[in-house]
């Protein structure tokens, strides 16, 4: 039986692979400028220096692609680790208030330290990550403080602790934001609907360190939430810090989650419907289901923003909207799912 889960996981797997480089490559090949594949693999491989498909391929193209991708990625595994950590379904990034808390701290930082330096590039994109990771550390603070019950973290209350958390910082990202200059106001709230048409190298290497480092922490402990499925009782008698385990993962989730938002703003939906996916693809089995939330997750954002982009040509519409169109249903029918379960 394992060997047959692990063939299944392992196909599903190669399966999603393939499909992610198939939309990838629908991706570089077709738009406003449209190639054909020779053309596309020449000027990948630099043999077609100097020509338009260089600067449409390496400028435009490819960096958006790749952050669509690891953005996916990563929306998708952390979400799948915070519905394993809250034992809740219906628990993702946005409803726990990461999103919010980590999309408050970046237009602070473009009200108050971008405007004020008028700080570009690289140390602009560096410095966005990191107060996105400083608002995602708010988000989980206040999440660790007001969800305790009797000295322990308690899976329900956090949840509902994270839908209060996520009012209240939306609230104050649209207050600030109100106060910006309209050129500001604008860029932020481009940002804040969840696109990437302006991604950039230097966005690729500011996040994938993090990616790098707190993927594989999360991966490795992933057998840990297979045991945290069961009753406390059961979980201590085995031999698990329930306490530590859930700190371990909930902070590396959130790192994940705020070196996404820095670069591609709100991308809901991801984190919710990913993790559904996977567990009905390969099972609960969180060392399995993991790795192909990510991928399902990477599939989501990729054909999103390519959903994006053409069907509006020449206008483009975020990919956060075109995730939202699906996941907003989506998320209803979960509700009357568990309502009814």
């Amino acid at each position: 039986m394992k060997q047959r889960n692990r063939y299944k996981f392992l196909l599903i797997l190669l399966l999603s692979i393939g499909f992610a480089l198939f939309i990838m490559y629908v991706s570089i090949t077709n738009g406003t400028f449209d190639m054909t594949a020779l053309d596309a693999i020449k000027t990948l491989l630099g043999l077609d220096q100097g020509s338009d498909h260089t600067l449409v391929i390496f400028e435009f193209r490819l960096p958006r692609i790749l952050i669509g991708a690891l953005v996916g990625f990563a929306l998708g595994i952390a979400g799948a680790v915070l519905q394993g950590i809250t034992r809740n379904q219906l628990a993702d990034p946005g409803i726990l208030g990461i999103h919010a808390a980590a999309g408050l701290s970046i237009v602070m930082y473009m009200f108050v330290v971008q405007a004020a330096v008028k700080s570009a590039g690289w140390l602009s994109i560096f410095n966005m990550t990191f107060f996105g990771w400083i608002g995602g550390m708010a988000a989980t603070a206040f999440l660790l403080l007001f969800s305790r019950e009797q000295g322990k973290l308690e899976p329900r209350k956090l949840i509902l602790v994270g839908i209060a958390l996520n009012s209240g910082f939306s609230a104050l990202t649209l207050y600030v934001s109100l106060k910006m200059d309209p050129q500001d106001f604008e860029m932020a709230t481009v940002w804040l609907s969840g696109s990437i048409y302006s991604a950039s190298w230097s966005q690729i290497i500011a996040t994938l360190p993090w990616i790098l480092c707190f993927t594989p922490i999360l991966l490795w402990r992933s057998p840990v939430l297979n045991v945290l499925q069961l009753d406390e009782v059961t979980t201590t008698g085995i031999g698990v810090s329930i306490e530590r385990e859930r700190r371990i993962m909930l902070l590396s989730s959130v790192a994940l989650v705020s070196a996404s938002v820095a670069v591609s703003g709100s991308i809901g939906f991801v984190g919710l419907i990913a993790p559904h996916i996977s567990r009905r693809l390969v099972g609960i089995h969180h060392p399995y289901s993991l790795p192909i939330s990510g991928m399902i997750g990477m599939l989501m954002v990729l054909l999103g923003d390519f959903i994006g982009k053409t069907i509006f040509a020449p206008a483009e519409l975020p990919a956060g909207i075109v995730i939202a169109i699906i996941g907003v249903p989506y998320f209803v029918y979960l509700l009357v799912k568990a309502k009814g379960a």
